[in-house]
């Protein structure tokens, strides 16, 4: 596979760019954690919906209707259920940050990622290679 020739950029430019690809990553792996809450989420109401009929088939209805009542049509945070938290974090941080690593990417090389790691492997190759 040929390599793709490095874009020319400052090493101050390319301590830039490293840190927009890192922090990036890391708001990659907050939506991951998000969506994982939004499933443990919806497992736990799941268990929820299932206690309901067992509580009122052991004569305990007060407890049955409280969770059909107030338990699981509720939100989990100012009465918004997960699913909309995650796409409120997909519509705005996340959107929001990738758009902009991505400009400053565009702007400053040429659209390549992950510079400072093509340079590093470009000169192990060549070191390995005399």
């Amino acid at each position: 596979m040929p390599r793709r020739e490095l874009p020319e950029t400052t090493s101050t430019e390319r301590a830039a760019l490293h840190e927009l690809q890192l922090g990036g990553e890391h708001v990659q792996r907050a939506y991951g954690h998000l969506l994982a809450f939004h499933h443990q989420v919806g497992r736990a109401m799941d268990r929820y919906a299932a206690a309901e009929p067992h509580l009122r088939e052991a004569g305990h209805r007060a407890f049955a209707d409280e969770i059909r009542d107030h338990h699981l049509p509720a939100g989990v945070v100012d009465d918004r259920w997960s699913y909309e938290l995650v796409e409120a974090f997909e519509r705005g941080f996340l959107a929001e940050t990738t758009g902009f690593e991505r400009r400053v990417r565009d702007h400053l090389a040429e659209g390549v990622g992950h510079v400072t790691e093509r340079e590093q492997q470009r000169e192990w190759r060549d070191r390995a290679q005399r």
